[in-house]
């Protein structure tokens, strides 16, 4: 299962880490559930515009906790990640994903965070 979604994390990170909000949202399903620290959205546009409104210089840096296989085409990941800025200190959250394998591979369809 790390051989899945760690590539997945690796590609959000370096989206953030390059403040590419497009590329983020490319990782995930057209239809995702996006839980960030603001109100909840849905798809793809919901997900470019919480990353464009991020600071230019957020990085995340991820652990992952846990894995379970839900099913051939669902992977669940819970994560501690610390999102890093220039002009602020370091926010710990924890962080869930699914992933859902689709034709064009495997992508988020589910993203919550939350405050530790």
């Amino acid at each position: 299962m790390n051989d899945i979604l760690i590539p997945v994390l690796d590609q959000w990170k370096s989206a953030i880490d390059d403040h590419d909000p497009e590329r983020v949202a490319a990782l995930f399903t057209k239809d995702a559930i996006f839980q960030g620290l603001h109100p909840y959205g849905v798809g793809r546009d919901a997900v470019a515009e919480y990353y464009d409104s991020q600071p230019i210089g957020l990085s995340p840096q991820y652990q992952l906790l846990e894995t379970r296989r839900l099913s051939d085409d669902l992977i669940l990941g819970y994560l501690a990640v610390d999102f890093s800025f220039t002009d602020r200190p370091t926010l710990t959250v924890n962080l869930s994903v699914l992933l859902r394998r689709t034709d064009d591979g495997w992508l988020i369809a589910h993203y919550q965070v939350s405050r530790l």
